[in-house]
């Protein structure tokens, strides 16, 4: 049992770690936020558990036609944004990097940041 909860915190830090991971907490709906690791991929936000034993994301956000409908800020020096159904909470600059890697679609993706 201790290997097996070993194991679970070694993989979480591995994820923190790994480049071009950011520390993101995510929501469903009215839900509980729950954290997590975001990673950007083949025009996609893979989103992970900190906690858990899968290595497969749980959420892929398409960055295609998403809409940022709210942005506020969070205690803990996080800012939330609102992404359809899903919301992130994630630390300013964080936040930067998602708003720019949103922006720098192709030229033919439909966007709207508010």
């Amino acid at each position: 049992m201790l290997l097996f909860a070993a194991l679970i915190v070694l993989r979480g830090l591995v994820l923190a770690r790994t480049r071009g991971s950011v520390p993101c907490r995510l929501r469903q709906g009215s839900g509980s936020w729950r954290s997590g690791v975001a990673r950007y991929a083949d025009g996609e936000l893979h989103w992970i558990p900190l906690i858990g034993v899968r290595l497969r994301p749980r959420h892929a956000i398409a960055r295609r036609g998403l809409v940022v409908s709210d942005r506020r800020p969070l205690d803990d020096d996080l800012y939330a944004i609102d992404c359809g159904p899903v919301s992130l909470a994630m630390s300013a600059d964080a936040l930067t990097g998602f708003l720019a890697w949103l922006e720098s679609a192709p030229p033919s993706a439909y966007l709207d940041v508010a």
